[in-house]
């Protein structure tokens, strides 16, 4: 083979490879009531070591989810057994998961999408600790932020994650509390998440409207 052969060989098989990490689909959401498992697996040999890990029987597949590569496991009917999956995951593979899920509430499904309130413009980001943060999509409604203090007994934070802005319900190091406020918000009509908190930059620990 010549040298410019050789090159453009080269050439081709670069663009092929671009092509083909630019194709990653981004994530569907669960279905209504179902808990989704997002486990973050950046590399190939991530998602290779995970999908080793787990049985046969549970759906995997790669893609996108806030710029993020992961993993998508399941659906899951209860947060028990994303919770479950969760942690084998953790404790076998080594990765981090992300759980979704998706509220019966179609109102609150309907609004656009996630707007920072107006008094931000002052906040001092900080990173977040270890441990577990429950986020929640934030729509431009003030009764939102009323209504999601209500449910958790407490103030409620605004912080960013994955360069989007969200409401911080919980940050705490107890799974079983984080796991706790999922549900309960995704019993309330919330869109919610838990995260790992490192990954979270707190703009704000208070919210008022």
């Amino acid at each position: 083979m010549s040298t410019t052969s050789f090159a453009y060989a080269l050439l081709i098989g670069g663009m092929s490879s671009v092509f083909a990490q630019q194709a990653i689909p981004v994530c569907q959401p669960p279905n209504v009531g179902e808990y989704l498992l997002l486990v973050v697996s950046p590399t190939a040999n991530n998602q290779k070591q995970l999908r080793s890990a787990l049985p046969s029987e549970l759906k995997t597949i790669t893609c996108k989810y806030l710029n993020e590569t992961v993993t998508r496991v399941g659906d899951f009917n209860k947060i028990d057994d994303a919770n479950r999956w969760a942690r084998y995951v953790s404790n076998i593979v080594g990765l981090s998961a992300i759980i979704t899920t998706r509220p019966t509430t179609p109102d609150v499904q309907a609004q656009s999408r996630p707007q920072p309130p107006q008094q931000t413009v002052s906040y001092n980001p900080q990173a977040l600790g270890e441990g577990y943060a429950v986020l929640v999509d934030y729509y431009n409604r003030p009764e939102l932020v009323n209504s999601v203090q209500q449910l958790v007994g407490g103030n409620v934070g605004f912080v960013s994650y994955g360069q989007r802005p969200y409401l911080l319900a919980v940050y705490t190091t107890n799974q079983t509390e984080a796991y706790n406020t999922l549900q309960k918000l995704n019993n309330g009509g919330f869109i919610a998440s838990i995260v790992d908190s490192r990954k979270v930059i707190l703009l704000r620990s208070t919210v008022r409207f």
